[in-house]
């Protein structure tokens, strides 16, 4: 099983600390493939940058590796929705299979992510995916993501802080974290505070497993199927569905769109 982890930021060195996250789980057999985004933003702490970032992820899958499935590697699930449209291989993002293995091991959990403004995505999220009856609370800590890699930063204690705050005064069972660049820390954070932390690259890898070893593909019909062809102009242009999709799977989804 071949499953491609892209990072859609451009920081080739969280992409290897997601990678090392992701083999660790990974089942014998399992391939994990690691692609940078090769477009797009350093890190990716707001709105602009999310919607920015899609593009790169496109790419990375239409690229035609044969990975069996995708993961996203970023708490805010970025292009989720238009990553599978353009594909039948299974795509997950890290939010939302962090916040459903919360759900697996415990009845209530908070989530730890970086800043502020991460922190109200983090909370549309929790609507999005019907986690409320789940989420005591997002918090944040206000840790820049890049400053996550220096060895020198004080963000370590920071969050590991943030999270006892979550277990005393949410009263949460578990903690959630909200960023990529923290995978390296779940199992630190677990031994400090004894209690589940998920960490969403993990458990994103080990659902594709699941969902491919059960012979599960993407729908595709209503809003799923391919994109309806149709001209792109300007600097898209190179994106129009006519150009990156078979006929037959376009004529898939025209008909879905009239059916529907």
């Amino acid at each position: 099983m071949r499953i491609k982890l892209i990072n859609p930021n451009t920081t080739a060195s969280m992409t290897e600390l997601m990678g090392e996250a992701a083999r660790a789980v990974a089942a014998p057999g399992t391939e994990v493939l690691l692609a940078t985004s090769r477009s797009g933003a350093a890190s990716i702490e707001g709105h602009y940058d999310e919607a920015l970032s899609v593009l790169g992820t496109i790419d990375e899958i239409l690229q035609g590796d044969a990975a069996d499935a995708y993961v996203i590697g970023c708490f805010g699930d970025p292009g989720l929705l238009a990553a599978r449209e353009i594909t039948a291989a299974p795509v997950i993002g890290i939010a939302e299979a962090a916040m459903h293995a919360a759900t697996f091991v415990a009845t209530s959990f908070s989530i730890v992510t970086t800043l502020e403004r991460t922190r109200i995505i983090s909370e549309q999220l929790v609507r999005n995916y019907g986690m409320q009856d789940h989420c005591r609370r997002v918090r944040a800590t206000d840790v820049p993501v890049l400053e996550l890699e220096r060895p020198e930063s004080s963000a370590r204690a920071i969050i590991l802080s943030e999270c006892e705050e979550a277990l005393r005064n949410d009263r949460s069972e578990a903690i959630v974290l909200g960023c990529a660049g923290m995978a390296d820390l779940a199992k630190y954070l677990e031994r400090r505070l004894g209690v589940p932390v998920i960490d969403g690259v993990a458990a994103a890898v080990k659902f594709a497993e699941a969902i491919v070893g059960m012979g599960l593909r993407t729908s595709k019909a209503g809003d799923l199927a391919y994109p309806l062809p149709k001209p792109y102009v300007g600097k898209l242009s190179s994106y129009a569905p006519a150009k990156l999709f078979p006929t037959t799977t376009l004529q898939s989804a025209k008909r879905f769109a009239i059916s529907g």
